[in-house]
């Protein structure tokens, strides 16, 4: 209704100024050709400009928002020689605006309306399953070569950060930092180089914070037998669903095997169905709202330890493999050793250290059970999250072994060279008592200490060289008695 009122209105002014110089013109202008619509993104005006119609008598123009294939007016110019307008008060931070223009001669006539041009409107998203800003824009539909996205990040001036080809109408940017502004322009470049802008469209790149480190403490093998896993997790994270993936042995994949939900501090698991006997390794892995991964641990190995005796029951060739692999360094291992009386730590070895000799002799007296246990320990250095591991390995054990040994001779003539007498154990027996006498079966010497020795005298009187019955009944730490009868003899040097 409006645009009909406005025209009348200039009709009836044209005519009547017409029929007082007594001239009737029925003939409308030749519409002009809408050449470009452009948003001023800083101000959300829009500019809209046009060629002239070339037709004689042009006395203005008239400026259309187009829309439901209408034209509704916005202004009427007065002016022959106008050839662009601004449009205040638009939507085009909202959605895109078609406009037309027509050209009014001086006898009130108004031209055909011109070709449309519409506003680009540009729209963003965020994905923050995929980490990925989406933009996409309507097309231009002027004579377009390229679009190019511009970008302002936190106020800073917009440069471009890349360019589509026509007729693309959406990018995906990836490339982004987190708890930032975005503004996003999109510029259609125009045969003969003239350009269009869109609107400015702008977000915060709020996403849920990933943690921005796992580490992966230990994987050690506890005392029953299972797998402890300990993570610690970068604390600032908004990611509470963590998986637990475990392969075992060096070839294969990953597999998922627990989720665990985090809240705070060390995350902590027991995998009760790994196999300790081979190499397990794990790692923790944030899954993101979209069930995504995304932030991936260390990966973390348990210990396994193996012993062979080789045939020779006086030595245990021990080995194992390398921890793998703290963020820190892997400062050494430590040989354990339970010979019956609790864990105790026998050696420091070397970083690149995977095996160890160690002999029976050097542990027999320290045997107090039925076998002898062994356990490595591996201990971290240097993390950079100050979270120092320690793993350890799967403990393996060996029955004792429990041999003794009686000399029969022996020379106590304080030269320091065989000077004493006493059965040799291969154990600390849980009993003890050796006896022994002279022919006539006299005792000369009682002791229940094992670690007690004969010096061949009696009461401190030198026994005469000759031959002596020994008696020996032990107990040993598998709890089985043994007795023993023999002969020693005194021979004393020239």
């Amino acid at each position: 209704m409006r645009i009909k009122l406005l025209h009348i209105i200039v009709a009836l002014q044209l005519l009547f100024a017409l029929q007082i110089n007594g001239q009737v013109d029925n003939e409308p202008p030749v519409a002009p050709v809408l050449k470009l619509v452009s948003v001023n993104y800083l101000t959300g005006n829009i500019e809209i400009s046009w060629a002239s119609s070339p037709s004689p008598d042009v006395a203005g123009y008239v400026v259309y928002l187009y829309k439901n294939n209408a034209g509704f007016a916005l202004d009427t110019l007065h002016n022959p020689s106008a050839n662009s307008y601004l449009r205040t008060g638009s939507g085009s931070a909202y959605y895109s605006e078609s406009f037309v223009v027509a050209a009014l001669d001086t006898a009130g006539n108004i031209s055909p309306l011109s070709n449309i041009l519409s506003t680009i409107f540009c729209t963003i998203k965020i994905d923050t399953c995929k980490k990925e800003i989406q933009i996409t824009w309507n097309l231009y539909i002027n004579d377009v070569t390229k679009y190019l996205i511009l970008a302002s990040r936190n106020g800073e001036p917009f440069s471009k950060i890349d360019s589509v080809e026509a007729p693309n109408n959406s990018y995906k940017l990836t490339d982004f930092e987190t708890d930032s502004q975005y503004c996003f322009v999109i510029r259609a470049i125009l045969k003969g180089d003239s350009l269009s802008n869109s609107n400015k469209s702008c977000l915060v790149t709020k996403m849920q914070h990933p943690p921005q480190w796992i580490n992966a403490d230990y994987a050690t093998v506890d005392q029953n037998n299972a797998i402890a896993l300990s993570f610690t997790i970068e604390p600032s994270t908004e990611i509470k669903t963590f998986n637990i993936e475990r392969k075992t042995g060096s070839t294969g994949s990953f597999k998922k095997i627990a989720q665990l939900n985090y809240s705070s501090g060390p995350l902590t698991y027991i995998d009760n169905d790994a196999d300790i006997t081979r190499v397990n390794y794990y790692r923790l892995v944030a899954i993101n709202n979209c069930g995504v991964p995304i932030i991936f641990s260390n990966i973390a190995s348990n210990i396994v330890l193996a012993l062979n005796r080789n045939g020779n029951e006086n030595n245990f060739y021990l080995s194992w493999n390398s921890y793998k692999e703290w963020i820190g360094i892997v400062d050494g291992y430590k040989l354990n050793i339970n010979t019956g009386n609790g864990w105790e730590e026998n050696s420091s070895l070397l970083p690149g250290d995977t095996i160890i000799i160690k002999y029976y002799s050097d542990l027999m007296y320290q045997v107090t059970g039925k076998e002898v246990c062994f356990m490595i320990k591996a201990v971290e250095a240097s993390n950079p999250y100050g979270v120092n591991g320690a793993s350890y390995s799967s403990r393996i054990c060996t029955p004792v072994t429990e041999n003794i040994i009686v000399p029969n001779v022996f020379t106590p003539d304080n030269n320091s060279i065989n000077d004493y007498f006493k059965p040799v154990l291969s154990f600390t027996p849980l009993a003890y008592k050796l006896i022994i006498t002279d022919l006539q079966r006299k005792t000369v010497f009682e002791t229940n200490e094992y670690l007690e020795e004969w010096n061949g005298t009696k009461n401190g009187s030198t026994l005469p060289q000759g031959v002596y019955l020994w008696f020996l009944k032990v107990s040993t730490p598998s709890g089985r008695s043994i007795e023993k009868t023999g002969t020693v003899t005194i021979i004393f040097n020239p």
